[in-house]
């Protein structure tokens, strides 16, 4: 793996759990909302405009959290959302956030946005593991129904016959 390609995993280990909490409105009341978890709205802003993103300027994390710029368009997107959703709550808590009336936006953002990143990080997991694969005969190839790993196309081998 490359260095850069180290650095990117290193940050989407952050973000992608964020954005996909984002998406997923049960999680949010289950795990934002009780006092003795760690993750909360704090997290979720530190980790997307602070720590790992910047979701105001996104363009800056190209190639080091984002992939491609529809990750980058629609994390400025959700960026925009949070901090609409944010100015909604006056006294800055998690359950003021969660009722903001932008909060579907948010979660429809998030989701679009997951979407998105969880594709982008399995293409590159399956570019990855394509240039580690050690060829082998009983590999079922694509595009085939399968090898039954003779390389002699049926025909008996001296050894065989």
């Amino acid at each position: 793996m490359s260095d850069d390609a180290r650095l990117i995993a290193n940050h989407r280990v952050h973000v992608v759990p964020v954005v996909l909490a984002l998406a997923n409105p049960p999680w949010q009341r289950d795990v934002w909302l009780d006092p003795s978890v760690f993750e909360n709205m704090d997290h979720v802003f530190h980790t997307l405009f602070d720590d790992f993103c910047d979701a105001d300027e996104p363009e800056r994390y190209l190639g080091v959290s984002l992939r491609t710029e529809e990750e980058v368009a629609l994390m400025r997107e959700l960026g925009i959302a949070l901090n609409t959703a944010a100015a909604e709550a006056p006294n800055d808590t998690d359950t003021e956030c969660l009722q903001a009336s932008v909060w579907p936006e948010v979660v429809a953002v998030a989701g679009r946005l997951a979407q998105v990143m969880v594709a982008n990080d399995l293409r590159e997991l399956a570019v990855l593991l394509d240039e580690e694969a050690v060829q082998d005969p009983c590999q079922v190839v694509r595009g085939t129904t399968g090898n039954t790993g003779d390389q002699d196309n049926g025909r008996q081998s001296p050894d065989t016959a």
